[in-house]
């Protein structure tokens, strides 16, 4: 797994089949952004059959076939959209495509499994609700960064036993590496199609702050955006940080950015904080700076007990995948409702709407 790399950085986990051969069956289409390995390597895990794959460049899905070599190659997106055999598509589409895709793939009865942000404007949102509610099918969200990391996953169940008391707090912190700029495709760049840092990889912050609060509606009460050291790319926001009130008192504070230091040895120093009426949790995602040897997923917890260190790699799993095939299957929602999904991208595309603009004269190109 590349850990260095942020856009294909694809979790494995031990695999926790659900449901057996052939009783789930998915396809993959589009392959813009390399999420797509991790939501794939999560399904698959969870037991379900992985059919066909699409996108119009072939090189992308020759890639892709050598990860998953029982994947069949389509020959056009209405294949995929037309197999009576697959029951959801899995698709990491330029961020701008994703909601007209996704509406596209609920009118052809399937769910639709998309990538972060799961939409970028008010108007897609409109648009993906009316669908959801007319066709019946599920519209969710790989918001990665709580799904598929075990220390995300156990302070939720930290947190559900009771450990800090009600949450009251969240900070997030989600920094990220922009690696070789020749790395990132065109569509990186425009702020129309990747929607903006604050919708972009601000979702994830803003997911987990409704998730461990347990708010179901919220306002942001400021945001900013900035172009600090990109001024040949004068769309990009390399730096974010946004805000939050939900509609029980509880607080919200994030802050994303592209400057991650080479020196590092993963692609962002991802961390949380959860504030408890009995305690707090820290999360430490993706490393414990200079501790030897390398490791991830630390959760540090502190209450009326003590303080105790908890290391879960590769032991707790993402039990996400599992509960969203049941839910596709059952038509419940324990894996995530259709208004969690919705409530955090609304609040996401809110966030970078408002946004004011930080960024100095110097760097504006």
């Amino acid at each position: 797994m590349q850990h260095a790399d942020g856009m294909n950085y694809a979790p494995k986990g031990k695999p926790a089949p659900v449901v057996g051969p052939g009783e789930f069956v998915f396809s993959a289409a589009h392959l813009d952004h390399g999420h797509i390995y991790g939501m794939c390597n999560g399904l698959t895990e969870a037991g379900a059959t992985l059919k066909y794959v699409y996108d119009p460049d072939p090189a992308k899905v020759e890639a892709f076939l050598k990860a998953f070599p029982q994947a069949i190659a389509a020959e056009s997106e209405e294949q995929v959209l037309n197999d009576p055999e697959t029951k959801l598509i899995a698709s990491a589409h330029v961020t701008s495509e994703r909601c007209p895709f996704g509406c596209k793939v609920m009118e052809h009865g399937k769910d639709y499994f998309t990538d972060k942000a799961p939409l970028v404007s008010l108007e897609q949102l409109e648009m993906a609700k009316e669908t959801v509610q007319r066709t019946g099918r599920k519209y969710m969200c790989y918001y990665s960064e709580r799904l598929h990391v075990e220390a995300a996953v156990f302070a939720g169940e930290l947190v559900k036993a009771g450990a800090i008391g009600r949450v009251i707090h969240v900070t997030g912190f989600g920094p990220h590496r922009i690696g070789k700029p020749e790395s990132r495709p065109d569509w990186f760049w425009n702020r129309e199609q990747y929607g903006g840092i604050l919708c972009d990889i601000g979702s994830h912050q803003i997911e987990q702050y409704l998730f461990y609060t347990g708010e179901e509606d919220a306002d942001v009460q400021f945001s900013r955006i900035a172009n600090y050291d990109h001024p040949e790319h004068p769309e990009l926001d390399d730096f974010g940080d946004c805000n939050i009130v939900g509609k029980n008192g509880t607080t919200n504070y994030f802050r994303v950015h592209w400057f991650t230091p080479d020196g590092l040895r993963t692609w962002g120093d991802g961390r949380m904080y959860l504030v408890g009426t009995e305690g707090y949790i820290e999360i430490r995602k993706y490393v414990n700076v200079a501790e030897e040897p390398f490791s991830t997923d630390h959760v540090f917890l502190v209450n009326k007990d003590g303080e105790q260190r908890f290391d879960v790699a590769g032991k707790v799993g993402f039990p996400f995948f599992g509960q969203l095939i049941l839910d596709c299957i059952n038509r419940t929602e324990n894996a995530m409702t259709q208004e969690h999904c919705f409530k955090a991208a609304e609040l996401c595309v809110r966030a970078q709407m408002q946004a004011v603009d930080l960024t100095p004269d110097m760097a504006r190109g």
